[in-house]
């Protein structure tokens, strides 16, 4: 399985400290952000890992990180997103890198506080389809949010102003190859993006959706109030965290 980490766009919520550089190379407690989901997918046993950001600050990621063997990568790349176009326009870059293998996507500024290792197990035992991880959030409205029936997602409304549920879905996903063509049938959004809730509805269509739900704390830090509850959390936790973080000593 090849990993994918989606660092791109730019930053505005976190304005002005992102003026300069890219959020992910933002410090949270002790190391860059980019460092936290390269971290939880070297502990799950995936080492082939593509990073996708923007041309103007991939030079940046390249000299933090080079070939990410000292952070525990077998093979490091990196892919440019010529433009913004959503979560599911990023994914296409990823085509060439993932080839007819599957992929484990963490979006950039995602850190939690377990592991996804057994939703890597249990996503290899699928035969074809997608995986998302969900998170019971006090402000569902402002994510894709799942509605489950006997267990199972049957439906995710993005950004609902009346959720009906508060499971989000946060942003590590797993997928098969067929997500480059679904990515490349599905219409953009009104804010013209390809939404990456309408390709999980498209595998959910399907039947081919499954879910686990997260152990622990999740927090994005795509906001300043976000960014400062990274640092908490992770300042809190780091004496648990210490078995995943030798991989960035």
């Amino acid at each position: 399985m090849k990993g994918v980490i989606l660092a791109g766009g730019r930053g505005t919520r976190l304005d002005p400290l992102t003026r300069v550089t890219n959020k992910h190379l933002l410090p949270v407690y002790d190391r860059p952000m980019i460092y936290y989901p390269l971290q939880t997918l070297v502990e799950a046993g995936i080492e082939d890992v593509l990073i996708v950001t923007t041309p103007e600050h991939v030079g940046a990621f390249r000299r933090l990180l080079g070939t990410g063997r000292h952070l525990g990568v077998r093979e490091l790349q990196y892919a440019c997103q010529e433009h913004e176009g959503g979560i599911a326009d990023a994914l296409l870059c990823a085509e060439e890198f993932v080839g007819n293998d599957r992929m484990c996507v963490i979006l950039g500024d995602n850190l939690i506080e377990g592991t996804i290792r057994n939703s890597v197990d249990e996503f290899e035992k699928q035969a074809t389809g997608a995986r998302v991880l969900l998170k019971v959030v006090p402000d569902p409205e402002h994510f894709g949010v799942a509605q489950l029936e006997d267990g199972r997602i049957v439906d995710i409304v993005e950004k609902p102003s009346q959720p009906a549920t508060c499971l989000a879905v946060i942003g590590i996903y797993f997928y098969d190859n067929d997500v480059f063509e679904i990515c490349t049938t599905v219409a953009p959004s009104e804010r013209g993006e390809l939404e990456i809730t309408d390709v999980n509805n498209a595998y959910l269509q399907r039947g081919a959706l499954t879910h686990d739900v997260v152990d622990g704390w999740w927090t994005d830090a795509g906001t300043i109030e976000n960014l400062y509850r990274a640092h908490r959390l992770v300042a809190e936790g780091v004496s648990e965290l210490a078995p995943i973080l030798r991989y960035c000593a």
